[in-house]
């Protein structure tokens, strides 16, 4: 019999002040609507592809620096400012709608989300572990990742009567109010900083690293050890082609021959799945490499029946494989904060935050390349196969290298692998 432990009243604190963030971050009502306001102040499909480049080049620009100075000031300050950024760049978007309003706004939006990137993981994982609860890290985020999808849905939901009322002023002014309650939440997060053995702190220096002195430790240690290496590669191997093809779901959505109306109710397949996944992290915690690789097969086969079905109920698969990709991405997440032992803990997610985002980008383009000639059939299809290689990858690897990722659990309650 399986016997669970009631958490303990600092770490409640901690997961309700994340799950309220988490949610807040993502119910910004101009998510479902923004390509609309972009389309209506009359840019072109080009300028507006031209947008998401601009975000996320500025993503992937500020994302390993931010986390080296999340690590050397303040977790805290970062996650304060960065839904305040994002709203400013929200703000931009309805009070001067046109091209350059709608770049610099998502420079703003690129830059808060940079910010909050691995920092957030690092401050989790951080104060779980000062309270002897590392091992629960993995439940804790999967379920934050949970609320942001229940933020999501919810703005889905708002968007459109909203926007019927006020148009895209009210839209633009109930998301910049979620950003600033989300960053006034921030403020209730506990931070306590990670003391310094007197071996790793350099003499001439204070209390804490400086900026430049934290990233080196968090690229070296990046760099170095290799059972962080291997876990921060993991992270984009899992993360990067499901949250790419996200994208493209409406579109697989129309070929199966419903209504455009119907379309929307097959993605609420996919955010269900999605939203399960994040609850499913708890059980799954202790998966080993086989059960590890046995979910990334599973959801591959899924993804690959379903899109091939070129039919609605094909969903229903989809949304299984979404579903243990984002459990995939959660343990994946958790195995690496598990291995992190040095002070730049927010810089080596950050790295494996701007790994993801630069694998990201390469499947934008093969999935264009691969559509162009196959439809978005194929490309679904083909997208199934870098997960069958990372299953296969992590079944040599631990046959031919005792410990590897086998029957680690995600983390000790130390926080360090056991």
């Amino acid at each position: 019999m399986i016997v669970t432990t009631a958490a303990p009243p600092g770490v409640r604190r901690l997961a309700a002040t994340l799950y309220g963030f988490a949610f807040l971050q993502d119910f910004v009502l101009l998510f479902p609507v923004y390509a609309l306001l972009f389309s209506d102040t009359g840019l072109s499909i080009g300028q507006i592809s031209s947008l998401f480049v601009v975000w996320s080049a500025t993503s992937i620009l500020l994302e390993v620096p931010s986390g080296a100075w999340a690590d050397a000031v303040s977790r805290r300050l970062l996650l304060c400012l960065a839904p305040l950024l994002a709203g400013a760049g929200y703000a931009l978007w309805v009070l001067a709608p046109s091209y350059p309003a709608f770049a610099l706004g998502f420079v703003l939006w690129g830059a808060g989300g940079a910010l909050g990137s691995g920092a957030l993981e690092a401050l989790v994982f951080t104060e779980l572990d000062r309270l002897g609860a590392a091992g629960r890290y993995a439940r804790t985020m999967g379920r934050a990742r949970t609320a942001a999808v229940l933020g999501v849905l919810a703005s889905i939901g708002l968007a459109g009567p909203v926007l019927a009322v006020g148009g895209y002023p009210a839209v633009g002014a109930a998301s910049v109010l979620a950003t600033l309650l989300a960053a006034a939440v921030a403020t209730r997060f506990p931070e306590h900083r990670p003391a310094r053995s007197a071996a790793s702190e350099p003499a001439e220096e204070g209390d804490d690293l400086g900026w430049a002195a934290t990233l080196r430790a968090g690229l070296a240690e990046a760099r170095a050890d290799p059972r962080v290496r291997g876990a921060l590669l993991l992270v984009p191997a899992v993360a990067a082609v499901w949250g790419a093809l996200d994208e493209y779901t409406p579109l697989l959505a129309r070929d199966t021959g419903v209504a455009e109306s119907t379309v929307p109710l097959l993605l609420l397949l996919v955010w269900a799945g999605v939203t399960v996944g994040g609850l499913l992290a708890a059980p799954a915690e202790r998966l080993g490499t086989r059960g590890y690789a046995a979910l990334l097969t599973v959801a591959a086969v899924a993804l690959a029946a379903g899109a091939g079905l070129r039919h609605p109920a094909g969903f229903v698969l989809v949304g299984v494989a979404f579903c243990a990709f984002q459990l995939a991405t959660v343990l994946a997440d958790a195995r690496l904060q598990a291995r992190i032992t040095g002070p730049g803990r927010a810089t080596v997610t950050s790295v494996a935050g701007m790994a993801t985002d630069l694998t990201i980008i390469a499947v934008y383009g093969g999935y264009a390349l691969v559509a162009a000639v196959g439809g978005n059939r194929a490309a679904f299809v083909v997208a199934a196969v870098p997960y069958l290689l990372v299953a296969v990858v992590l079944l040599a690897s631990r046959g031919g290298r005792r410990g590897g990722l086998g029957r680690e659990p995600v983390a000790g309650r130390s926080g360090r692998p056991t």
